[in-house]
Parts: structure tokens; sequence; C-alpha cells
């Protein structure tokens, strides 16, 4: 038996490879694949209800390709030195951060937004934000911001990923109620 051996691609210096689990390529995003899917699965069903049971199908098909590739979009827009450098340049423009304060009080607060928006993907912020909140108190490192202080940066990263998954989504899957001219001819 021949074995093969494959050279696995690398990714830029300082950035994650985001390797599949399975093939080891680079730029796989499985829970923003995931969540894209059954989005695009949920539209693709309400769009091919229109045309009975097999158009249901159908669209449920149509709609989870078509969602799982808006949301590996998504998990690849989400950069982590992207949203670091959104975030100190834009920190002290927040009502909840005093005037003079060091970005590096609040860059662990945002990092658990923006990190745990992928982490608990399809998930509200208040659903998990009690996670949300260990992971801070387990990263925030040498941060001496309580949770208390912390929550407004964490839910302002979560809130500004979600906001562009959002986006993503809607204009990969399109619109989730067809005109009338989309379903003149079909089957009632």
């Amino acid at each position: 038996m021949k074995t093969e051996t494959k050279k696995q691609e690398t990714a830029p210096k300082g950035k994650d490879a985001n390797r599949d689990p399975i093939s080891g390529s680079p730029g796989a995003h499985p829970v923003g694949t995931g969540v894209g899917a059954a989005g695009g699965a949920v539209a693709g069903a309400a769009l091919g209800a229109i045309a009975g049971p097999l158009g249901a199908a159908a669209g449920i098909v149509v709609g989870a390709v078509a969602g799982g590739l808006a949301g590996k979009a998504v998990g690849e827009k989400v950069d982590p030195t992207v949203e670091d450098a959104y975030w100190k340049a834009n920190f002290s423009q927040r009502k909840y951060v005093p005037a003079n304060s060091d970005y590096s009080i609040y860059d662990s607060a945002y990092r658990t937004g923006y990190e745990g928006h992928g982490k608990y993907a399809a998930k509200k912020y208040e659903d998990v934000e009690s996670k949300l909140q260990q992971d801070y108190e387990k990263s925030k490192g040498k941060a001496n911001l309580a949770w208390d202080k912390a929550r407004g940066a964490t839910r302002d990263a979560w809130q500004r990923v979600d906001n562009a998954a959002r986006a993503a989504t809607k204009t990969a899957t399109g619109p989730v109620n067809p005109s009338p001219r989309q379903t003149e001819g079909m089957a009632k």
C-alpha cells in the first residue's frame, strides 16, 4: 500500500489558519458554515414550500448550501487582528469607558465578545452572558476590570460581529419572502 504525504498549506504569519479538522486544509469555519447552513435551509424550505413538498425539499438543500457558504464567509471575515485594531481605535468613544483610560484595560473584554460570538454561534448574547463572563474571568490576565465594567465592551464586540454576520447571511441567502413575480406559475 502506497502512502501519500500531503503538504499542508500554511497560513500567513500571525494569522490562525482555521484548519479543517478532517483534511487539515486552511480556511475551514465549521461553526459559521453550520449556522449559515441551518439558516439557509429554513429560508430555502420556506421558499420551496410554495411549490409543494418537493419544492420544500429542494429548497432545504439549496438553502443549506447557500447558507453554509455564507456562514463560512462570515467565519472568515472575523479577523481578530482587524477587530482588535477597530476597538483600539474606537474604545475611548464608548460611554462605559472613563476618560483617559488605556485600551489594555478593555482588550480582553472585547476579545471575549468577538471570539465568543464564534464560540457560541447561533445563540443570543443574553443566553450565553454567564459563559462569556466565565471566559472573560479566565482570559483577562492582568486586566483589573471587573465583569460589571467589562460587560459593555464584551457586548459591543459581540454585537459588531453579529451585525456583520447577519448582513452577510442576508446578502447571500436573499429575501425570505418571495415577490409575487417569483411565485407566478408555481404549483399550489
